[in-house]
C-alpha cells in the first residue's frame, strides 16, 4: 500500500538523481556545456580569484645582461551572492488516497508531477542563462480593458502557467501581481492573465516591468548581465577599472556569413586567446544562416549536442538557436569560461523530521520543494562576443497568423 512515507522515500531515493541530471544537463543546450562545481563558494557568497593578462617575466637579452624582471600574474577577486534558485509540486490528499491501492497509479501520479517540474524548471532556467539576473520578463507597451490583452514588447520569456507579477519604477503593483499567465498570442506580442472581473484599465499601465513571481533581482547572473553596457559593475569589480570586464560587441546593421562569423572568432582569438566552441542565435537569425548556406549551395552540417539537441555546425562549432536569445542576436561562447558555483547540488527542502512532503496548512494538499544555491560566474568576459543587428530577411510564414481571441479566463476569488 502506497503511503506518504513511501512517496517520501521515492521523492529521496529514486526520482532526485534523474531530476538534478535533467535540470543540470538537458534544461538547456548551453547549460549542457558549463561545468558545475562547489569550489570557491564561502558561506552565502561565491569568492573567486581569476587570472587576467599573462605573467609579465618574459624577456630576451645579452648574455651578460640582468634577468627579466618579475612580474607575477594578475589577479582580480570575484564576487557574487549565492542565488535561491526553487522548484515545487504538490499532491492532493485526495489523489494520494486514490492511488493508495495500485502502485502504478501512484507511479504515474508522480511522474506526471515531476515531468511538470522538469519542463517548468528546464523553462525558467533556460531563460535565466540569457538574463540579467533581475528577472524581468518584459515590458508593457499597451493595456486593452475589453479584451485584458496585455502588449508587450517581448513574449520571448512567456509560456502558459507562469505566474507573475508588474511593476510601477521599482514598486510592485500589488493589484496586478501573483496572476497566471493562460495565453500568450506570440504573433500579436500580448499575454491574458488569469484575472478578477474587476481587473481594469488603470490597473496595468505603459511601461509597467514585468517578472516572475517573486523573483525581482534573485536570478542567476546570465548572459545579459555580462553583455549589459549599462551596468557599471560586474562580479563587484568596477567595468571602468577593468576593461576586460567588457565583452566584444557589434551593433551595426549587417548580413549573415562565415566571414562575419569568422571575424568575430578571429577578433576574439587575436584580442583574448579565447577558443570560440558554442554559437549561439535567434530562430530568426539561424533561418538566415541555413538560407546563405543554401544560396552558395553548400551542405548543411549537423551536430548532436548532450541532452539529444541537434545544431547547425560551423567549422566544428555548433550554432543554436535558442528562444531566448533576443531576434537579429548571435552569441559566440567559450563555454570553458563559465562555471556554475553552487553550494550543493539540487536537494528537496526537508523538515525536521527528514519528510520533504509536507501539508499545505490548511488545506487538503501536500507540497515538496527542490532547492539549489548557485550562481554563474564567467572567469574571461572579454572572450566572449555579441553580434545584434543581423537581418533576418526569411519571412517566418506562421507570423502572419491571425489568431482568435483566447476564450474567457477563469476568474480567481
Amino acid at each position: 500500500m502506497v503511503t506518504l512515507s513511501s512517496a517520501d522515500n521515492a521523492l529521496k531515493s529514486v526520482y532526485l538523481g534523474v531530476v538534478a541530471n535533467q535540470l543540470n544537463i538537458n534544461a538547456n543546450p548551453l547549460l549542457g556545456k558549463i561545468k558545475h562545481t562547489t569550489q570557491d563558494v564561502w558561506g552565502k557568497e561565491i569568492i573567486k580569484l581569476a587570472p587576467y593578462g599573462i605573467n609579465g617575466g618574459i624577456g630576451a637579452g645579452d648574455e651578460t645582461d640582468a634577468l627579466p624582471k618579475a612580474a607575477a600574474n594578475n589577479y582580480v577577486q570575484f564576487k557574487t551572492s549565492l542565488k535561491n534558485l526553487y522548484g515545487r509540486i504538490e499532491l492532493s490528499d485526495k489523489a494520494i488516497r486514490a492511488s493508495s491501492n495500485s502502485t502504478g497509479a501512484f507511479v504515474n501520479l508522480l511522474n506526471d508531477e515531476m515531468e511538470g517540474l522538469i519542463k517548468a524548471s528546464s523553462f525558467n532556467f533556460g531563460r535565466m542563462l540569457y538574463g540579467d539576473g533581475s528577472g524581468l520578463l518584459a515590458t508593457v507597451s499597451a493595456y486593452n480593458s475589453t479584451t485584458k490583452a496585455i502588449t508587450v514588447d517581448s513574449v520571448i520569456n512567456f509560456i502558459e502557467g507562469m505566474v507573475v507579477d508588474f511593476y510601477d519604477e521599482g514598486v510592485k503593483v500589488a493589484e496586478a501581481s501573483g496572476f497566471r499567465i493562460t495565453y500568450v498570442d506570440r504573433q500579436n506580442k500580448a499575454i491574458y492573465l488569469s484575472t478578477p472581473s474587476n481587473f481594469g484599465a488603470s490597473i496595468i499601465e505603459k511601461d509597467f516591468k514585468i517578472y516572475v513571481q517573486n523573483s525581482k533581482d534573485f536570478e542567476i547572473t546570465g548572459l545579459g548581465a555580462i553583455f549589459d553596457e549599462t551596468a557599471t559593475h560586474l562580479y563587484g569589480l568596477k567595468k571602468s577599472d577593468y576593461k576586460w570586464l567588457k565583452p566584444f560587441q557589434s551593433t551595426t546593421a549587417t548580413e549573415i556569413s562565415d566571414g562575419l562569423i569568422q571575424s568575430a572568432i578571429d577578433f576574439l582569438e587575436e584580442a583574448s586567446g579565447s577558443a570560440i566552441n558554442y554559437i549561439a542565435c535567434s530562430s530568426g537569425v539561424r533561418r538566415a544562416y541555413q538560407e546563405y548556406l543554401g544560396a552558395f549551395r553548400r551542405n548543411i552540417e549537423v551536430t548532436e549536442l548532450q541532452g539529444g539537441y541537434k545544431a547547425l555546425t560551423y567549422n566544428g562549432i555548433p550554432v543554436v538557436a535558442d528562444r531566448f536569445v533576443p531576434e537579429g542576436t548571435m552569441y559566440l561562447l567559450n563555454t570553458n569560461d563559465f562555471t556554475m558555483h553552487q553550494l550543493c547540488d539540487w536537494k528537496w527542502l526537508e523538515g525536521e523530521d527528514g519528510r520533504v512532503l509536507k501539508q499545505n496548512a490548511g488545506f487538503p494538499t501536500y507540497t515538496a520543494t527542490l532547492v539549489k544555491y548557485a550562481d554563474l560566474i564567467c572567469d574571461k568576459p572579454a572572450g566572449q562576443a555579441k553580434i545584434s543587428n543581423i537581418s533576418t530577411t526569411v519571412t517566418n510564414p506562421f507570423a502572419t497568423i491571425v489568431t482568435t481571441t483566447p476564450p474567457a479566463a477563469p476568474e480567481e476569488e
